[in-house]
C-alpha cells in the first residue's frame, strides 16, 4: 500500500519507497504513474538508494484538483521531497524532467538533478504541439470522450504514429493509458506554449545537473538535450548507447548511480 503526503493545496499525493541508502525521488513522464515501467530505474537503483516513486496529481492513488496549474505540481514534488527527511537526489523522465527542472529553478533543494529527454522543442527540429491542444483535450474529457482525447494527444503531442493506434487500442497497454488520458492536458500546460526551452529561467540554475538522452532517440530530442546542457551552468550531457526515449533500467541506472555518487 502507498503512503501519502499532503500537498500545499490539500491534495493527497501517493508515494512508495524501496531500497536503502541516500534518497532519490523519481518523477514520471506523460501517461505514466508510479508503477509504470517506462523510464523507471527504481528496481535497479534500489540496491544503492532509497527510491521514492510517486503518483503525480491526477494519476494512480493521488488526488487531483479542479483547476490544474504547474505550480501545484511543483508543490506536490516539494511535499514528496520533504517526506524523505533529507535533501534528496532527483530524477525526471520526459515531462517529469520538465517538472523537475521547474521545481529546482523555483527553489526546491536537491543534491543533484538528472533528467532524461525533457521534451523541449528547438525551433525547426520538429513541429510543436498545436496551439490550443490542451484546451481541446479538456473539452473531450469533459464530454466523456476519453478515447478520442487519448488518440488526439498521442498523435499531436507525442507524435505517436496514427497508423499504429489500432494495434495500441487492442493491446493491454490501452486501459492504463485511457485512465491517464486527462493528464495529457496537464503535461502540455506544464511544458508551456510550443514546448519552448526556457533558457532564461534555467541559465541561473546552480544545482549539479546531468542531461541524459538516447543515442537512438529522434534527432530533435538529442538536439534539445544537448542545448539544455549548454544552457544550465555546469551541466553535462550524456548519451546512452543503443537507447531510445524509454531507456532500459539496466542502462539508465548505472549512469544515474555514477552521477549521484561521484564526489
Amino acid at each position: 500500500m502507498p503512503e501519502h503526503v499532503t500537498s500545499a493545496d490539500g491534495t493527497p499525493i501517493a508515494y512508495e519507497r524501496e531500497g536503502q541508502g541516500p534518497a532519490v525521488v523519481l518523477v514520471a513522464g506523460a501517461l505514466c504513474d508510479r508503477g509504470s515501467s517506462v523510464g523507471n530505474p527504481a528496481r535497479v537503483l534500489a540496491g544503492d538508494f532509497t527510491v521514492y516513486r510517486y503518483d503525480r496529481r491526477g494519476r494512480g492513488d493521488s488526488g487531483d484538483s479542479p483547476a490544474y496549474a504547474p505550480q501545484r505540481e511543483v508543490e506536490d514534488l516539494a511535499a514528496v521531497a520533504a517526506a524523505t527527511g533529507t535533501v534528496p537526489y532527483l530524477y525526471g523522465h520526459s515531462s517529469g524532467g520538465v517538472l523537475a527542472l521547474l521545481a529546482v529553478s523555483s527553489g526546491l533543494a536537491v543534491r543533484k538533478l538528472a533528467v532524461y529527454e525533457p521534451p523541449f522543442i528547438l525551433e525547426g527540429t520538429r513541429p510543436p504541439p498545436p496551439a490550443g491542444l490542451a484546451g481541446r483535450l479538456r473539452e473531450l474529457i469533459g464530454q466523456g470522450r476519453r478515447a478520442d482525447a487519448l488518440r488526439l494527444g498521442l498523435v499531436q503531442a507525442l507524435q505517436f504514429p496514427a497508423e499504429a493506434l489500432g494495434s495500441l487500442r487492442a493491446s493491454p497497454s490501452w486501459p492504463p493509458l485511457l485512465a491517464l488520458a486527462h493528464t495529457l492536458a496537464y503535461d502540455l500546460q506544464l511544458c508551456g506554449p510550443g514546448n519552448r526551452l526556457p533558457e532564461q529561467a534555467l541559465a541561473t540554475l546552480a544545482t549539479p545537473t546531468l542531461v541524459l538522452y538516447g543515442s537512438q532517440s529522434p534527432a530533435w530530442a538529442r538536439a534539445s538535450a544537448k542545448r539544455l546542457a549548454e544552457v544550465v551552468p555546469g551541466a553535462r550531457a550524456q548519451s546512452l548507447p543503443g537507447q531510445g526515449h524509454n531507456a532500459e533500467p539496466e542502462v539508465l541506472a548505472p549512469a544515474l548511480r555514477d552521477f549521484y555518487l561521484r564526489p
